[in-house]
């Protein structure tokens, strides 16, 4: 992902040997395809609603209400996008940052509780089989394969390296997936009348859309504990502070993130000699972000003495 230009603040403070170096990292801007989304969206919305009042479908006009929850987790998805560049304030001191997390949460839960709906219609119409017309159906499910196909691959390039990207794009493949499943199942019952076929198909496709909505749950329920992020190996960035010269220890380092695409750090550094330069921070702030991906690092450098003893030492405390 590209990242726009940072900006650098050093801030050091003598009376508590203190030192920030704050990193803002400024997150792509997705504003067009959001709205490009959701312009495609709600006009599949109007497609499936229509076509469902004058064709008696009830799955359609069912999928297009499925569909109207798909515009509302882009919505949100949208929303967390703009409030994670909203500045800090007095009160939300890292701004609303967090915001693309709970975003990325809620999308996981929404897809989810879709799917247990596309699941209890499906097992319902498994008892009682319903007539369908399947070429009105039909048409309909391929004008969604390429609406929400074209939306995912919008989010496509990107899903890997936020969350709440990822969850915009798991609904839109996730809805691509069923208008797929419906027009092959409609191409079979077309020349075979297996009706049990559309609710098999619907069930195959709920356990995929399950299984890759899983880790998006797990993943986005981390990050809103303050988990280290998954690409950042807690072990390596202690052993990389650990071996800089003049550092004889390192203790309470946190890792988290700070959104979907903003990792933070704080630790503090016992050293042997008074090191306290803006070139020192500078450069390890430099490395963390270079090698490890976190933005915000906070550093508080101690002085090596045997009679000092720091009440953060112990890892059990926080």
């Amino acid at each position: 992902m590209k990242h726009h230009e940072h900006r650098h603040d050093n801030h050091h403070s003598h009376h508590s040997h203190h030192s920030h170096h704050s990193h803002h990292h400024a997150p792509k801007n997705y504003n067009l395809v959001f709205l490009i989304g959701i312009i495609l969206n709600i006009s599949f919305v109007i497609i499936e609603g229509v076509f469902g009042i004058f064709s008696h479908s009830l799955a359609l006009l069912a999928d297009a209400g499925h569909n109207l929850s798909d515009v509302a987790g882009l919505l949100i998805a949208w929303g967390a996008f703009w409030l994670s560049t909203k500045k800090p304030t007095k009160h939300f001191t890292y701004g609303l940052r967090k915001s693309s997390i709970l975003s990325a949460l809620f999308n996981s839960i929404l897809l989810l509780i879709a799917v247990g709906i596309i699941i209890w219609e499906a097992l319902h119409r498994l008892k009682s089989p319903t007539g369908i017309n399947s070429e009105i159906v039909m048409t309909v499910a391929g004008i969604g394969i390429i609406i929400n196909g074209l939306t995912a691959l919008l989010f496509f390039k990107d899903k890997d390296h936020d969350i709440n990207i990822r969850g915009a794009y798991l609904h839109m493949a996730a809805d691509a997936l069923i208008s797929l499943g419906v027009v092959v199942s409609g191409v079979i019952i077309h020349y075979t009348a297996w009706s049990w076929l559309d609710p098999i198909m619907s069930l195959v496709i709920s356990i995929i859309i399950i299984w890759g909505t899983w880790s998006l749950l797990k993943d986005s329920i981390r990050l809103s504990l303050d988990a280290v992020p998954d690409h950042i190996s807690p072990h390596d960035v202690k052993n990389y502070l650990e071996n800089i010269e003049g550092v004889a220890e390192v203790h309470d380092l946190h890792i988290w993130a700070m959104s979907t695409s903003d990792n933070a750090l704080t630790a503090h550094l016992t050293i042997f000699k008074n090191q306290i330069e803006n070139k020192f921070i500078s450069e390890i702030s430099s490395t963390l972000k270079k090698s490890f991906g976190i933005h915000h690092t906070t550093i508080q450098l101690e002085f090596y003495d045997e009679t000092y003893h720091c009440e953060l030492k112990s890892d059990d405390v926080i």
